[in-house]
């Protein structure tokens, strides 16, 4: 499935040391993760921001005149997340007080991606800036390249006295953790830095030497009582699967706490809305085919939610004639080899949408499809398979378009 001139476009920037970069370009109408560019130092790095942030904003010009010409309302769509609850369909209560004029974005690099952030209402400004010094506390927070963070005192001293955002971050880890047997677990770290995806020195490990690491790999070697986290067994943690769903559902309260009604954050593809677009309809989400391109699985119209993304695709590198992606099997060692290729969920907490989407990568169609039908969480999702087939869940089925075979799985 194509998108033109009505597609709202991400664009990705792929560096050398593998930082993706989301940038919006244009603004008509389903937000989607487009063509791809590699760029080989910092240099070539701002050239190709500078130009991209350019032609965004000559875009945006011209989409302004036919605006006025034709007088009709702007409308911006975003990136993920939804409703009030996952899965169910959104009010379409349009909103008078609130227009494209009142708009305010802003773009930041944070937690190793892009950041772009757009807010409506009469405090956008206010808004956003105060979530860009969030985000940016919560990357100080949680990274492991950061010698004073939480994540890093814990992984050095084996224990730590932690922040409520990060026990708050531990506790979620663990249950879902709990919940996929093991298949999302934040102390997959050792085999990350193993296989080269923290230091982008990749290489493909030894059989013995891996052996060796995977031992320090379970989350049960992970312990939190109120405030104190403990690592046992040489453990280590790295909140790579889960901390931008975090961020992005952060962001949406901040928005709430200055009276804005309509939002969105794209945190490297990780997108969430606030509400519905400022004329009352649906934000359009285009999901991005394992294929990249122009080629998309299909658009989604949803409203306060987060529509989080994950495949093997995102990050790899290839030796000797084989693709090795980031997404680890914790049992195995090895990159995933299930048969899905694509996994999203759509849910109002991005926090559980953000683990969900590696948890599910890794169980593969059946398990993936049997933890959705008999799990008590609250989601919804679109799984794609080897063989090009669309898994939806019911809920959100009515509101998905795409060209591709679609299997609706119900509860």
């Amino acid at each position: 499935m194509k998108y033109h001139t009505d597609v709202l476009i991400f664009t990705q920037l792929f560096v050398s040391e593998q930082k993706q970069i989301a940038m919006m370009a244009d603004e008509k109408s389903p937000v989607r993760i487009s063509h791809r560019r590699f760029a080989t130092s910092c240099l070539e790095v701002r050239i190709i921001m500078r130009r991209i942030v350019n032609e965004r904003n000559t875009k945006r010009k011209k989409a302004a005149i036919i605006l006025k010409r034709t007088a009709v309302v702007a409308m911006c769509v975003i990136l993920a997340a939804g409703m009030t609850a996952c899965g169910k369909k959104m009010d379409s209560v349009q909103s008078e007080s609130v227009s494209e004029n009142d708009k305010y974005s802003s773009d930041i690099f944070a937690m190793d991606t892009y950041m772009s952030l757009t807010a409506y209402g009469a405090k956008a400004e206010d808004a956003v800036t105060a979530a860009i010094h969030e985000i940016q506390r919560l990357d100080a927070m949680f990274s492991v390249g950061n010698t004073d963070s939480d994540v890093t005192t814990a992984n050095m001293q084996g224990s730590a006295t932690v922040s409520d955002e990060t026990a708050y971050l531990v506790e979620q880890s663990l249950e879902i953790s709990r919940k996929t047997d093991g298949a999302f677990d934040i102390t997959i770290y050792p085999v990350m830095e193993l296989w080269g995806f923290t230091t982008k020195n990749y290489k493909v490990p030894q059989v013995d030497e891996l052996q060796e690491t995977l031992k320090r790999v379970s989350y049960e070697n992970v312990s939190l009582k109120d405030h104190e986290l403990v690592l046992k067994n040489n453990a280590q943690i790295d909140f790579g699967g889960i901390a931008k769903g975090y961020t992005s559902s952060r962001v949406m309260q901040i928005f709430k706490e200055y009276g804005i009604e309509h939002g969105m954050v794209n945190l490297g593809g990780n997108v969430q809305t606030l509400g519905t677009k400022t004329d009352g309809t649906a934000w359009r989400v285009a999901i991005q085919s394992p294929q990249g391109g122009n080629q998309y699985l299909g658009v989604l119209e949803t409203s306060d939610q987060a529509v989080i993304t994950s495949g093997g695709y995102e990050r790899y590198f290839e030796e000797k004639g084989v693709t090795y992606h980031h997404i680890i099997d914790p049992k195995t060692g090895y990159p995933s080899d299930s048969d899905l290729t694509s996994v999203t969920i759509v849910c109002a907490d991005g926090t559980k949408a953000d683990a969900l989407s590696t948890s599910f990568f890794v169980m593969g169609l059946q398990k993936a499809e049997s933890f959705y039908e008999n799990t008590d969480l609250d989601f919804d999702v679109i799984l794609l398979t080897k063989d090009n087939q669309i898994y939806i869940s019911e809920g959100i089925a009515q509101n998905f378009t795409s060209d591709y075979t679609v299997n609706v799985l119900k509860k």
